[in-house]
């Protein structure tokens, strides 16, 4: 695929950024997709917010198809999970997410909670594990508002690099956890620094200089921002990742995987 970008030196690790939270990543042969978002653009009512959506999907569902797995972070919100999205789910083999979201999308979907494990084969028949990592939508004591979130870690029997796919969430104790236990060399992080007024001042995903204590927590891992342009809700850009990285001296550890240009 030629938008495709090789995030890894070796080549494990390739991602197709389509916009927003929504990636394809290719890890030992399996095909992975993040928070689907395919609409064009729009605006959606969510509560007492209206959500702005700026720009298309850079490529539709049939055209990165098939996928073995979705890696849906929280099925609550549009900016993560919209109409054409949602369509997506059944057109995959299994969608992993939180237990509430699997309640509610029944079918494919199957719940997890942080830190369990499901091991997957591989196409070579090695084994795979997909671990739900913790995740906090926003400021402490959010989870009533915001709902269950989680992210995930995908490790291969034979490789010591995992990827972590952060889902929306902001820096805090559950994410150094996620380093401290599982070596991830590839950090796919939702960024963007989200604010929607009302929530509140606080950011619901993470904010450069989030970005910048999992680069530290994480020292070997390449930094692969997605989810921070697009909506009107998000309050830093690229530029002002890559400033802060600059200024951090962690610039050579972003990966930047743009998207072709948008349907």
């Amino acid at each position: 695929m030629s938008q495709a970008r090789t995030v890894d030196a070796a080549g494990k690790v390739v991602v197709t950024y389509i916009g927003g939270p929504t990636a394809l990543i290719q890890f030992h042969g399996l095909r992975f997709l993040t928070d689907p978002t395919f609409d064009p653009p729009g605006e959606y009512a969510s509560g007492p917010s209206t959500l702005k959506k700026f720009h298309g999907p850079a490529l539709r569902f049939e055209d990165i198809a098939p996928v073995d797995f979705v890696l849906l972070s929280h099925d609550q919100h549009f900016d993560n999970l919209d109409r054409s999205g949602r369509e997506a789910l059944a057109k995959a083999k299994t969608v992993i997410t939180t237990q509430a979201g699997a309640a509610r999308l029944g079918g494919n979907a199957v719940g997890r909670t942080a830190w369990a494990t499901m091991e997957v084969k591989a196409p070579d028949g090695t084994p795979l594990l997909i671990t739900a990592t913790p995740a906090r939508h926003g400021p402490v004591g959010c989870e009533g508002h915001s709902g269950p979130v989680i992210g995930f870690a995908l490790r291969h029997a034979g490789d010591e690099g995992a990827v972590y796919v952060s889902g929306d969430t902001v820096w805090y104790e559950g994410v150094a956890e996620v380093a401290r236990w599982i070596h991830v060399t590839t950090a796919i992080l939702n960024m963007g620094a989200a604010r929607v007024v009302a929530a509140g001042p606080a950011p619901l995903t993470m904010t450069a200089t989030d970005g910048i204590e999992v680069a530290r927590a994480m020292p070997e891992a390449a930094i692969v921002p997605l989810h921070f342009d697009g909506w009107a809700h998000f309050s830093e850009s690229k530029q002002v990742i890559e400033q802060t990285f600059k200024a951090a001296g962690l610039e050579h550890r972003l990966r930047w995987v743009d998207p072709p240009q948008s349907r």
